[in-house]
């Protein structure tokens, strides 16, 4: 069976342990600076989700599979019980995970993301990324500039060129798995959560800019997580740990330091 990527820091730390999952077309990668400071306290798991990152590829991408192979993840590394964290994706797949191996779950951080199904919205960016011809790219640059013809945000160029890397044969490649993603996508977004209630502590994090988490889903939210609060982080769009790292770090070590959510 094959167990999902990842770098652990904090070995050695007492506590239970923190679960990360990153974003679509993310990786373990970008959580490394969250992940170190974090491991000063407890142990942290950064993790490639599938078809992700270092992880394996497969043709199924739903939010069963995710929350499965967290299952597995789990019981891989002897883990009875952990607290974990999903962004965006990762979200939907800690949410789906809580609901359905309730006892494994001590805490639960959700950050971005709501149980609802979202519309399309990647067109573009998946537009791009099939657009590089690595028949005919041969440098991260020539990546990036085919990516900007159709992306016009640097940031968001750069965060999938992480994903970039020389296969044995000396081509570039993207890490993540494009054709699964492409064509199961809409499996795990244009889908909400299977319902069901996870009755745990649960925090969810959203971005002061961002659109993801709006008014009106926080009754879709206490539905599936009676137990939960949201929490908006000042002078953040969709990516809140990396636009407010230090405000963000301190509310998710406010919520698992804690024993009732304030």
């Amino acid at each position: 069976m094959d167990i999902l990527h990842s770098k652990i820091y904090g070995h050695d730390k007492p506590g239970i342990p923190l679960l990360v999952f990153h974003g679509l077309f993310g990786m373990l990668d970008n959580w490394a600076s969250f992940g170190k400071e974090m491991g000063e306290f407890f142990p942290v798991h950064l993790i490639d989700l599938r078809n992700h990152g270092k992880s394996f590829h497969s043709e199924e991408m739903s939010h069963d599979a995710l929350a499965h192979d967290i299952s597995h993840y789990m019981d891989f590394h002897n883990l009875q019980k952990a607290n974990l964290l999903g962004h965006s994706l990762g979200g939907k797949a800690v949410m789906q995970f809580a609901i359905k191996y309730p006892i494994k779950v001590e805490k639960l951080i959700i950050v971005d993301i709501s149980p609802k199904a979202y519309p399309p919205h990647h067109q573009g960016i998946l537009k791009a990324l099939e657009s590089v011809d690595f028949e005919k790219v041969t440098t991260r640059q020539e990546a990036e500039e085919v990516l900007h013809q159709y992306i016009p945000e640097k940031s968001v160029i750069q965060f999938l060129a992480k994903n970039l890397y020389w296969t044995d044969d000396k081509k570039l490649a993207w890490r993540f798995n494009l054709k699964t993603l492409s064509d199961k996508y809409a499996e795990f977004v244009s889908n909400a959560i299977k319902f069901g209630v996870f009755s745990g502590k649960s925090l969810f994090i959203s971005g002061a800019k961002s659109h993801y988490i709006l008014p009106q889903d926080e009754f879709q939210i206490k539905q599936q997580f009676p137990h939960s609060s949201v929490v908006t982080v000042s002078n953040a769009g969709h990516w809140v740990q990396a636009e407010n790292p230090k405000e963000f770090n301190e509310v998710v070590k406010k919520f698992l330091s804690e024993d009732t959510i304030g």
